[in-house]
């Protein structure tokens, strides 16, 4: 089948890759993650873990724009000084965490909004409820969106085995994201196993538990760009080439971070073909539904499975995906027709145009 792009990113909602004028950009980042003065290694083979801040900045160098790096980890004083120093058009947001929580987030672009700054990504609202997996749930479940049933269990509490279960169930963090704490063991058949990975993964992150139903299928991803107006990108798979066969096929933490797991098991991503076109337009429905009922802005990837009978499955949205050029998002959207430094200042844009309350309610920036 060939690799023809269905999205539409590539009409003429896309900027060029030239920027309209030249912008002081505040890149807003993890201490942890700011790239160092010798960023050769991100061209070998290695996996860092600076390599999105890296890439971003580069694609804004390419475009023209002055881009400032800004490392924070517990204290806003920091990003403050920064704001009222640099005076940036706007803060390009790769934060992940504040004082190593992940919810944290969304306040620090709270701050960033209550300082009337503009801000590239999704809404603080919308980052809010796209981290809260079983509020996502609840959300989607009102909208009557296609979600794997799920059981809660809240930190600090009793754990009790749920009623009406249905096994398997894939056992995860309520709020983190990047497969954080995934691995095999997470897909359990029976009771024992539920309530002792539910209890490792308290004691491990401190965090909630879901559990949820286990749907056997295709993995799928779909970037979506816009504000209002939405775009999808092209339909992006995980395939499992050489996998055990009995093996539950998910995204664990290994399968995502590791570069010599991923050629040892065949792991690869591309254009998900042999979609029937009925399915490629429930995909793009159900895609474009969690983007609204979430209120997410800017861009985010909607992960999707797609089981045996045709039928879409929403796992979760992520509404901070990473942005590093060799990722599912960066490369679906070249697949497209977007070049990376196009997409990057296409997010650009989208931040500066963009309104928040204090926008719409006639507030200066």
């Amino acid at each position: 089948m060939a690799r023809t792009p269905r999205s539409s990113a590539t009409s003429a909602e896309t900027p060029s890759a030239a920027p309209a004028r030249k912008l002081r950009v505040l890149v807003v980042m993890h201490a942890d993650l700011v790239p160092p003065q010798d960023r050769s290694a991100r061209r070998g083979p290695t996996i860092v873990p600076w390599r999105t801040e890296h890439d971003v900045l580069s694609a804004l160098g390419e475009l023209g724009h002055e881009a400032r790096p800004l490392g924070l980890r517990d204290d806003l004083q920091v990003l403050r000084s920064a704001l009222d120093e640099f005076e940036p058009h706007l803060a390009f947001n790769l934060l992940e965490e504040f004082h190593g929580v992940a919810l944290y987030g969304a306040a620090v672009l709270s701050f960033v909004e209550l300082s009337r700054r503009a801000y590239t990504g999704c809404n603080p609202h919308g980052l809010m409820l796209a981290h809260d997996k079983l509020l996502t749930k609840k959300i989607l479940a009102w909208h009557r969106v296609r979600t794997p049933r799920g059981h809660f269990f809240p930190f600090g509490q009793p754990i009790r085995a749920p009623r009406a279960v249905r096994y398997p169930l894939l056992v995860k963090s309520a709020v983190e994201d990047a497969s954080l704490g995934i691995s095999q063991a997470s897909v359990v058949h029976g009771e024992e196993k539920l309530l002792d990975r539910v209890l490792y993964m308290q004691e491990s992150y401190g965090t909630d538990v879901l559990a949820e139903e286990y749907i056997d299928g295709r993995e799928l991803y779909v970037g979506m760009i816009g504000n209002a107006r939405l775009s999808e990108l092209p339909v992006w798979e995980m395939s499992f080439e050489d996998w055990p066969e009995n093996a539950p096929r998910i995204a664990t933490e290994r399968v995502k971070w590791s570069a010599t797991y991923q050629r040892k098991r065949g792991i690869r991503t591309g254009l998900a073909e042999n979609l029937a076109p009925v399915v490629r337009r429930d995909i793009a429905r159900t895609c474009r539904a969690v983007y609204r009922a979430l209120g997410l802005s800017g861009y985010a990837r909607i992960d999707l499975r797609l089981d045996a009978q045709g039928r879409v499955w929403v796992i979760e949205a992520n509404a901070n995906p990473d942005l590093a050029r060799d990722e599912d998002f960066a490369e679906s959207a070249r697949a497209a027709g977007l070049a990376y430094p196009e997409l990057i200042q296409r997010i650009l844009n989208l931040g500066l145009a963009w309104r928040p309350a204090w926008k719409q309610g006639g507030g200066t920036s």
